[in-house]
């Protein structure tokens, strides 16, 4: 529910202006009539606006921050005895361990899916039967990605995946349908785990922390629409600010489950998730991602296939450390040199990857909107997963076929009890493919010698994401992949990830960007390696592909999704290299710089492709390719004019005809301090609200009882404040009668414990900058603007403050200070 106003409900002379204002008493017009007025100019500057960017926002309804501040939100608060914050900690720690069990589950059934799949193949391999393995990893694969998708096509709400870009439009302020609800939730676990199973070219990662939202909003509010459960427990954190705390501290905890990385997680909600913080939302984050990767740790310790190992509580570094770098690196100035080399490729690829990406969605969405039947516009969304995972299953089969087997490289063991750093052969079971068998044995000398050999392009895409960037990272393998099989790699690996990415399936991005990014970063090291030679002394210890793999990946990941802190503190925390701190900082940063060059971060521009309003940190204008000073302008340039007020006391009949012939979420109140006092901004209150009072007729009043206001009954602040109407046809058929029953035209409603008397307000002439900030951080819905009597003359909402709308307004402004520029006499 779009609270603007369009421009057709305007009128276009003096003569229509005074017959609506006889008609309708409750349309404000702004100081400047012509605002309001549709034009041939209008018409001209709305033709040359975006219109790509204007059809692609969908009708998402706005959110505030912060509760209507009404007396009986007020007479409610009175109700609640003061309580100390230990719920809302014990709420936060229940959300950690929950999502840490989850993520378990995710790793735990992902591995045994991967490792039974490639046990049915296991024989054909060792024969050299690729076309039987290619029969059984597709046949496989094809049943887990028929489920995958179809679940998230037919059984999910939307019928397309959720993930993280809808999350941080919530978190921003915006509604979307169903991203919170139980067959979400069902629909994404199970399409993601089948997803990475499959074969797929993706990670668990933005699932993660989706689902890691959802359980941050189910257990905090203890309610479930889907199940028609409402359970009487914690009822003080039924709002929205509240609301959106729990969410944001369960999808840090997603990252921290998923990568063993609680600091990270707490960082990444920091930079990319959250629009709304502050130091005790910090501390509450800390410890629900401290309890996620504390269960996460705690169940993988004795927990491996589903079947108990021992040692349950015994944290091993190999395990809790995602992609553990034992052999830590001294560094040299001069490895600073091709650091930024990375960075620089890191931006380039980044923008690349980003880039493609939207023109394929953007393919992809155009293609299944052109077919009009539903049914056979969402079998073609699984037809395609199809197609991708049968692409993806053909080149990781075949390609190695085509590479020969190299040597496992002898690494020495500093002692006999750590000989479990060397890669058993248990470990390259599929990376072997076709390889003969090899033996191992530990030399006299310390040395542990092998003829064991292995496939490189089957360790690189045969086997999953994780395992091919253990190897990448690996220390002291200089010449263990070759410059043939990672630049084969790269290209399939680059290409086939950014066609999964934005499928019908749950999938996330992080592992395909760290494994891009390892690939192209080994290169570079393997190029220093032919240039300098394999080093051996500790002043040339740093010119190794594995240090330079770690670093690319960070830069890739930062070309591509912007981020610099957070992604800093995961690098460290999922490698345990505290050597290349500097380093992987310098590369970040670097790459964040070069993208931003060319375009937005890859979660800003599905943001922007989903039609979802997100408000950046700083507003970002432009008019003729320069950047606007929104300083110079004020909030009336991009107020609408048009706006419906309601008073304190509305006839029933007038205000359900306004809520069946509008559709704005909300509605400045206006009252008259004194009889003979123009009418003043009093507050606000919104659709639902009055939706939800129209519902009880027991509030409603004669006119004759209109002395006698404060003998009415009041209605309770949990009856008027929901999420959404409970039933639109019933609340559309009681709208009606309203409208039509001439009874209700003596009947009339008072509104005034119900405004938001809080709402916040700005003059006309209030800086534009300082407008957007304030709207921002206070997370409004709707903002009003008054003249300096204080009287409604505009309103401000989302929509009109995003980028594309404020750069329409603001060059109409321009252009019509141009014009009276031009049309003043000279002197």
């Amino acid at each position: 529910m779009s609270s603007l106003l369009s421009c057709k409900r305007c009128v276009d002379n003096s003569e229509e202006q005074m017959l609506l204002i006889e008609e309708r008493p409750d349309l404000i017009h702004s100081l400047d009539p012509r605002r309001c007025c549709s034009s041939k100019q209008d018409g001209l500057a709305n033709s040359n606006c975006r219109k790509e960017e204007r059809e692609c926002q969908t009708p998402h309804e706005s959110l505030d921050y912060l509760p209507s501040h009404s007396r009986v939100y007020q007479k409610w608060l009175q109700e609640k005895t003061y309580r100390t914050d230990w719920d809302r900690w014990m709420l936060m720690g229940l959300i950690g361990i929950g999502v840490g069990m989850l993520g378990f589950l995710t790793h735990q059934i992902t591995d045994y899916l991967i490792k039974l799949k490639w046990e049915l193949v296991k024989n054909y391999l060792q024969n050299g039967n690729f076309h039987m393995t290619w029969i059984c990893i597709l046949g496989s694969g094809l049943a887990m990605i028929v489920v995958s998708s179809g679940i998230v096509v037919f059984f999910c709400p939307a019928g397309a995946p959720y993930g993280l870009p809808e999350v941080i439009g919530f978190l921003n302020g915006a509604s979307i349908q169903h991203i919170f609800n139980i067959k979400t939730f069902l629909g994404t676990f199970v399409s993601c785990v089948l997803a990475v199973a499959s074969g797929f070219f993706c990670g668990p990662e933005g699932p993660m922390i989706h689902l890691g939202a959802i359980i941050g909003c189910g257990l905090s509010q203890f309610k479930s629409d889907t199940l028609g459960i409402q359970l009487p427990f914690f009822t003080r954190f039924w709002n929205s600010a509240d609301k959106r705390n729990f969410i944001t501290a369960g999808a840090g905890a997603g990252i921290a489950s998923v990568f063993r990385a609680p600091v990270g997680g707490l960082l990444f909600t920091l930079e990319e998730v959250a629009s709304f913080w502050d130091i005790r939302l910090a501390w509450q984050t800390f410890f629900c991602c401290l309890m996620a990767a504390f269960t996460t740790d705690l169940l993988s310790s004795s927990l491996s296939g589903f079947v108990y190992r021992g040692h349950f509580g015994f944290f091993k570094a190999e395990k809790r450390i995602l992609f553990w770098v034992k052999n830590l690196l001294d560094m040299s100035v001069l490895a600073f040199v091709p650091t930024i080399f990375l960075g620089i490729l890191g931006g380039l690829f980044g923008a690349l990857f980003v880039s493609l990406n939207i023109k394929i969605n953007k393919l992809r969405e155009r293609f299944f909107s052109s077919i009009e039947k539903t049914s056979l516009r969402k079998t073609s969304k699984l037809l395609e997963s199809v197609l991708v995972l049968g692409c993806t299953v053909t080149i990781t089969v075949y390609l190695p076929y085509f590479f020969s087997c190299t040597p496992v490289m002898n690494l020495r063991t500093l002692q006999l009890k750590n000989s479990s750093e060397i890669i058993s052969p248990s470990e390259r079971e599929i990376s072997e493919y076709s390889c003969p068998s090899g033996t191992a044995w530990i030399g006299p000398d310390g040395v542990k010698y092998s003829n064991q050999t292995f496939n490189e392009a089957a360790a690189l895409l045969a086997e999953n994401g994780k395992r091919g960037i253990m190897y990448l990272f690996r220390r002291g393998t200089h010449e263990e992949f070759g410059y043939t099989s990672l630049i084969t790699a790269l290209a399939f690996y680059f290409l086939l990830s950014c066609w999964t990415a934005g499928s019908a399936v749950a999938s996330g991005l992080v592992i395909p960007m760290l494994y891009t990014g390892a690939l192209y970063g080994r290169i570079v090291g393997l190029i220093l390696v032919s240039i300098f030679g394999i080093q051996t002394n500790e002043q040339g210890a740093w010119i190794d592909p594995g240090l330079f793999a770690a670093v690319g990946a960070a830069s890739f990941f930062s070309g591509v999704s912007r981020l610099t802190i957070s992604l800093t503190v995961i690098m460290v925390e999922i490698t345990n290299d505290v050597q290349s701190l500097l380093l992987v900082m310098l590369a970040v940063m670097v790459a964040k710089m070069i993208g931003d060059w060319f375009n937005m971060s890859l979660y800003s521009s599905l943001l922007k492709l989903k039609g979802i309003p997100y408000l950046d940190a700083e507003p970002l204008a432009s008019h003729r390719k320069k950047r606007l000073n929104l300083e110079l302008f004020f909030a009336r340039d991009v107020m609408e004019p048009c706006v419906r007020v309601l008073h304190l006391r509305e006839n029933i009949a007038s205000l359900a005809q306004l809520i069946a012939s509008t559709s704005h979420g909300g509605f400045p109140v206006v009252y008259k301090p004194k009889p003979d006092q123009v009418e003043v901004f009093l507050g606000t209150i919104t659709r639902l609200e009055l939706c939800m009072l129209l519902q009880h007729e027991a509030i409603f009043e004669t006119e004759t009882s209109h002395d006698s206001l404060s003998c009415c009954p009041l209605l309770l602040y949990q009856k008027i404040t929901v999420e959404k109407l409970p039933d639109p046809p019933q609340m559309n058929m009681l709208l009606n009668r309203y409208s039509t029953d001439p009874q209700y035209q003596q009947l009339f409603i008072n509104l005034e414990p119900y405004i938001n008397k809080s709402a916040v307000s700005v003059q006309a002439h209030f800086s534009l900058q300082r407008t957007y900030i304030i709207f921002r951080t206070l997370g409004l819905r709707h903002l009003t603007v008054v003249d300096l009597q204080n009287r409604v003359v505009g309103i401000i909402t989302r929509k009109d403050l995003m980028s594309f709308q404020l750069e329409e307004r603001l060059a109409r402004q321009l252009a019509s200070q141009k014009h009276d520029s031009d049309e003043q006499p000279l002197d």
